[in-house]
C-alpha cells in the first residue's frame, strides 16, 4: 500500500509540480502547457505565502499530487475566500481517494485561515471533474466565466 501524505510545497517539489501542470494544461480547452510559465507562476505563489499556498500529495517520498489555492477579498461574502486552481493527481495514482483528499485537506486549510468560500474553476465539458468536484459539495454557480488575455 502506498505512504501517502498531503503538506505544503517547498522549491525542491516545483519542477515536479510543473511537469503534472502540464499534463493538467494539455487536457484543458483553455490554457496550454508552457514549462517555463508555470515554473514562474509556481514560483511567485511559493514566495508569496499572502496570496496563497502550493499543496503537494506525495506518495512514496515523491509528488503525486498538486493544488494551489489563492486567496482573494470577495465583498459578498465580506471577507476572504479562496479560488482553487491546478488541481490534478498522477494518471497512475487517480482512483484510490487522493484527489478527495487532497481538496478536502485544502479546503480544510481554506476555513482555518479565515475564508468563507472555496470557488474553483472545470472543463464544462469535463463530466468526471464535474461530478468529483460535486461530491465534495462545489456546486454549480448562476454566474458565467469570462476571461480578456492581457498582453
Amino acid at each position: 500500500m502506498d505512504s501517502s501524505h498531503i503538506d505544503f510545497a517547498t522549491a525542491a517539489d516545483l519542477p515536479a509540480m510543473a511537469t503534472l501542470l502540464g499534463e493538467l494544461f494539455s487536457s484543458e480547452s483553455d490554457f496550454s502547457a508552457d514549462r517555463d510559465k508555470q515554473m514562474a507562476g509556481l514560483k511567485l505563489i511559493l514566495e508569496n505565502p499572502a496570496s496563497g499556498r502550493l499543496f503537494v500529495l506525495r506518495v512514496n517520498g515523491e509528488v503525486g499530487g498538486m493544488a494551489n489555492a489563492l486567496f482573494t477579498i470577495s465583498t459578498a461574502a465580506g471577507g476572504r475566500v479562496v479560488l482553487l486552481e491546478d488541481v490534478i493527481v498522477r494518471a497512475g495514482l487517480r482512483g484510490q481517494g487522493h484527489g478527495r483528499r487532497l481538496v478536502r485537506r485544502v479546503m480544510d486549510w481554506a476555513q482555518s485561515e479565515g475564508a468563507t468560500r472555496v470557488t474553483l474553476l472545470t472543463d464544462a465539458d469535463n463530466a468526471a471533474a464535474l461530478a468529483f468536484y460535486g461530491r465534495l459539495g462545489f456546486a454549480p454557480s448562476g454566474m458565467r466565466v469570462l476571461r480578456c488575455v492581457l498582453g
